[in-house]
């Protein structure tokens, strides 16, 4: 089956054709998108008795168009005969722009697609015109059927709950990778080998709009491996990781932020075991800025791939929330870091989420991420460590609380190790409190600081690469969440 764009508005179906390599009847159907058309738009097309496969190609149109002006990007999906309502009952897959065909079947489908029988009725081609053209956008797309008796239905068998941990634990994990099954290019094997080379202990599946690929990283994970499973969720408005939800969980993204769904999207994911997490909320790309608040948020993206500009912006707002929920003595949003890796060279683990938990089990990770016992490093040779200590002796460390009176002394210790030439930074909402000196050729050191709660209501650690430019603070090595100092 070969697609090929004709910008013409018609439909027309070729009879059975015995010997036809791309199945026995076809179906095409043509159009054109005019700038401004709906996020997305569904093509019926009907399915008769008998179907056992079901293939799709689609093209269009890219005309020149003038500088600084979006061409035109459509992506595409399925939905089967139960329909195209919100919520996603009749999902069948989404490809966005990875892919120009697919094929669905009830015991394979194309990645991004999910297996299952070809049922009569009417499904629809999802067509997600992500940019147009001011000339508009003219699609092709093809349908083609093969009949016979199904296969066998595919049976999913998905990762287990638990890797063998070390009781209560640093554990080092990647929560947002793509694989073959959205966008990226690496087979989920290729990704464990990586996160397994990259020092994790555990990752989280996170494809784009889709879980078809829950069912196919059962045979990566391991004794030292804990593979959770979850969507990134793309919407017009920004991005959220799905992360650690329940086997099988999809996602729906067709919302904006003033379609008032974000609420109902943000609670679909705690009911099915998982946490919401806003990924690069600053990318420049194109729907990416994050626009539905944090209100719903469990953790926030603040580091995701290589340290860039949209980072730190992140984290400046980021620190001023910390200021807000310090000040007011309500609930704070941790921080996580995430690569992001699509396929080479982007490296898997860079950054990593470094966790506090009890043990390597889904139900641990995710409550020590909630709990904000964590840090975000650049690599597996990395690690910082943060405690506030009274002179009482007691003491508090990365996302916890120490109450003490409001003039009592407090002394903050950060360390690091594996970050030569690096430099600690200790930050509280009143700002850069102390920036040490360089640490040696070794990779290791300390600073100490002391201070109040009467002066800082938080303290967090920065460990920074680094500038030539001056007082810049150069590129990130390491941070952690804040420690909280109460009165």
């Amino acid at each position: 089956m070969r697609c090929t764009h004709r910008p013409v508005g018609i439909r027309h179906r070729v009879p059975r054709a015995p010997g036809r390599v791309y199945g026995d009847e076809v179906t095409t159907v043509r159009g054109t998108l005019a700038p401004g058309a709906p996020d997305y738009v569904y093509v019926p097309f009907d399915v008769p008795p008998g179907v056992r496969e079901l293939r799709v190609c689609y093209s269009y149109d890219r005309p020149a168009v003038p500088p600084g002006t979006p061409g035109n990007a459509l992506d595409i999906g399925l939905f089967d005969e139960r329909g195209t309502r919100w919520g996603g009952e009749g999902f069948r897959g989404w490809s966005g722009g990875a892919r120009t065909e697919f094929f669905v079947r009830a015991d394979d489908a194309t990645p991004g697609y999910v297996p299952g029988p070809v049922r009569e009725g009417t499904w629809h081609v999802a067509l997600g015109p992500y940019t147009v053209a001011p000339q508009g956008l003219s699609y092709e797309i093809t349908v083609a059927f093969e009949y016979g008796a199904p296969g066998p239905a595919a049976r999913p068998v998905y990762p287990p709950e638990r890797a063998a941990g070390r009781g209560r634990a640093w554990y080092r994990g990647d929560c947002h990778l793509h694989s073959r099954y959205s966008d990226g290019r690496r087979t989920p094997a290729e990704i464990a080998a990586l996160a397994r080379a990259a020092g994790l202990d555990f990752v989280n599946s996170s494809d784009h709009n889709t879980h078809a690929a829950h069912a196919h990283w059962a045979a990566e994970a391991g004794e030292d491996l804990l593979v959770l499973l979850g969507e990134e969720v793309t919407t017009r408005n920004g991005h959220v990781v799905a992360l650690g939800t329940d086997p099988g969980t999809f996602v729906d993204w067709r919302y904006r932020a003033r379609d008032g769904r974000f609420g109902h999207v943000a609670a679909l994911i705690r009911r099915a075991g998982g946490l919401v997490v806003p990924a690069h909320p600053h990318a420049p790309c194109i729907g990416c800025a994050w626009k539905f608040g944090y209100g719903e948020a469990d953790a926030v993206e603040v580091w995701n791939g290589p340290w860039t500009p949209d980072d730190e912006v992140t984290l400046a707002e980021w620190d001023g929330g910390l200021v807000a929920s310090a000040r007011e003595e309500r609930g704070w949003l941790p921080a996580m870091g995430s690569s992001d890796a699509h396929r080479d060279p982007d490296a898997v683990g860079l950054p990593q989420t470094v966790i506090l938990a009890d043990d390597l089990t889904r139900e641990a990770i995710l409550e020590g991420i909630r709990a904000g016992r964590s840090y975000v490093a650049e690599s597996k040779d990395v690690s910082l460590s943060l405690t506030a200590t009274a002179a009482s002796g007691e003491h508090a460390g990365i996302g916890g609380r120490l109450t003490v009176g409001a003039g009592t002394p407090v002394t903050i210790r950060a360390a690091a190790a594996g970050a030569p030439r690096c430099t600690i930074r200790l930050v509280t909402d009143e700002g850069t409190v102390l920036v040490g000196d360089p640490l040696p050729v070794t990779g290791s050191g300390s600073v100490e600081w002391r201070t109040t709660a009467a002066h800082a209501a938080y303290v967090r650690a920065e460990l920074r690469h680094e500038t030539a430019a001056g007082p810049l603070p150069g590129a990130m090595a390491a941070f952690t969440n804040p420690v909280f100092l109460s009165r």
